[in-house]
């Protein structure tokens, strides 16, 4: 088991130009990360090859190993020609995984306005040839490809474990985040115990949470039932995270764990506390 640091979680910092991905590389490794997770939120990489393999060799530099490319998709388009390009499009970002040298990819599948079960029933079949030809293609470079539990859409367990058995690939798993599961209103350590055995890597962020009849005002989203969330530092919100941790841990879960940040705090302090709790219980837990 590795822990290490979701770029995402330095999102803002990058955006404002305060650091560039070397930067946040250098920086993740001197906060004593195993491995940084790259999601091109703040910079552009679809495409450039060459920054692809100098973001490789910049965190072999600083002894990270680069565990994960995390991409936007959707498969719910609304023309065959758009499905197709968009099938093209993922099997690029596969090329750039590659040329990142990691063994894992997260591709989103879809988002619709309808999020019901009957409407992800209609589109199953859509996205799992979606899904197979991208795992087929990514095989040949020896990366498992993998759908995260949120974008409300294929977001409950159930529909993530519905999807990867449509799939039935053994290189398509769950890249499983263990605060998502609140977006649809399932308890955090119910549905980390259910998808763990489908895990290709494991995300830990953390929510704060309030009752749809308590509106706690601007800098709040809405889960599906109404409920009210916002992100914390990891450690510091509502989710039981000691009992998730050990749930990971007594799974003999031996992956990589990233931290994901996405609190109203300045994202460095917020990351750095949310990486040292992760470390502090996770060693705590028998």
């Amino acid at each position: 088991m590795k822990i290490g640091v979701s770029t995402y979680s330095l999102y803002r910092a990058l955006q404002s130009g305060e650091m560039d991905i070397f930067g946040v590389i250098d920086w993740v490794a001197d906060q004593g990360a195993e491995h940084v997770e790259i999601v091109p939120l703040g910079f552009e990489l679809a495409g450039d090859f060459e920054l692809a393999e100098k973001i490789h060799q910049k965190a072999r530099s600083r002894g990270l190993e680069v565990s994960n490319y995390a991409i936007g998709a959707n498969f719910l388009t609304d023309s065959v020609e758009a499905y197709q390009q968009e099938i093209a499009r993922v099997k690029g970002e596969v090329e750039i995984a590659a040329k990142l040298g990691v063994k894992k990819m997260r591709h989103d599948v879809a988002k619709s306005d309808d999020t019901s079960i009957g409407n992800f029933n209609r589109e199953l079949g859509r996205m799992t040839e979606a899904c197979q030809e991208i795992a087929d293609y990514a095989q040949t470079f020896g990366i498992t490809t993998s759908v995260e539990n949120h974008g409300y859409f294929v977001q409950h367990s159930d529909r993530v474990q519905t999807l990867i058995q449509a799939v039935n690939r053994p290189n398509f798993r769950t890249t499983l985040d263990v605060g998502n599961f609140m977006c649809v209103d399932e308890n955090p350590v119910a549905a980390v115990n259910k998808n763990l055995p489908y895990a290709s890597m494991v995300h830990v962020k953390d929510f704060y949470l309030r009752p749809s009849y308590q509106n706690p005002g601007s800098g709040w989203f809405q889960t599906t039932q109404g409920n009210y969330l916002r992100g914390a530092i990891i450690g510091h919100g509502d989710i039981d995270m000691r009992e998730v941790l050990r749930t990971v841990k007594h799974s003999g879960f031996d992956g990589y764990i990233s931290i994901e940040f996405e609190g109203m705090e300045e994202c460095k302090a917020g990351t750095l506390i949310g990486l040292q709790n992760v470390k502090r219980l996770w060693d705590d837990i028998q």
